[in-house]
């Protein structure tokens, strides 16, 4: 008897068990998801205000950086192009130096050789007024010729290697080729002028290695 009243209780309570355990279950999945979507937050939510306050300040501490950065290749970029104009100028000079030693390499050579030139000018012009046609000797003669030819030779090797004899009779004046030995009346030449030579006067390549010695015109009154 009691037994038949326990299965009819739980006959009629049945279905009120069954939806309260429901409804536990459900609670307790709300109450799980809950915390599960809080935990999430608090994991996953915004950053430390003081990072987010570093944020501005890293970045202009880089902005900072690439303007030096930018100053230095600057800078660098300057010192390159110089560097590179300062070897060119180097460069240009030791090749300049280096074609004036070829060309007046010999330079004391040819001031040696111009005075054997003097000399043999000067031999030829003693010769050639000792040969005269009143002086019927033809040993002078030939001696005058030959001494012509070679005075021509040495001229023609001269002026193969850039030496070159200057003739400024009738020209002016120039003190960077010239040297005054004396001054002379103008006499049909314009004062100023070279009226005579004492001494040739040579260039080698457009260099003047020795000044020849002149003689200007001037007027009377101004003769020294």
């Amino acid at each position: 008897m009691a037994g038949g009243s326990v299965r009819a209780a739980r006959q009629r309570l049945g279905p009120a068990l069954s939806l309260a355990a429901l409804h536990f279950r459900g609670s307790s999945f709300v109450f799980s998801t809950a915390a599960q979507q809080r935990s999430t937050g608090d994991e996953c939510g915004p950053d430390d205000p003081h990072d987010e306050a570093k944020h501005p300040l890293s970045e202009r501490a880089l902005e900072h950086k690439a303007i030096k950065l930018e100053e230095q290749v600057r800078d660098l970029t300057e010192r390159y192009r110089k560097a590179l104009a300062d070897s060119e100028n180097v460069r240009r000079r030791t090749q300049k130096f280096v074609e004036d030693a070829k060309l007046f390499g010999i330079q004391s050579f040819c001031r040696d050789l111009v005075e054997v030139a003097d000399i043999l000018e000067k031999t030829a012009e003693s010769a050639a007024g000792e040969a005269e046609p009143s002086n019927p000797n033809p040993t002078l003669k030939k001696i005058y010729e030959g001494l012509s030819v070679i005075e021509a030779k040495l001229q023609s090797v001269f002026a193969k290697h850039g030496l070159q004899k200057m003739n400024p009779v009738g020209g002016k004046y120039d003190p960077y080729d010239h040297e005054i030995v004396c001054h002379v009346p103008a006499e049909g030449m314009q004062p100023g002028t070279i009226a005579l030579v004492t001494q040739d006067g040579y260039k080698l390549h457009g260099r003047t290695i020795r000044h020849a010695l002149v003689g200007v015109a001037v007027e009377s009154q101004e003769r020294l």
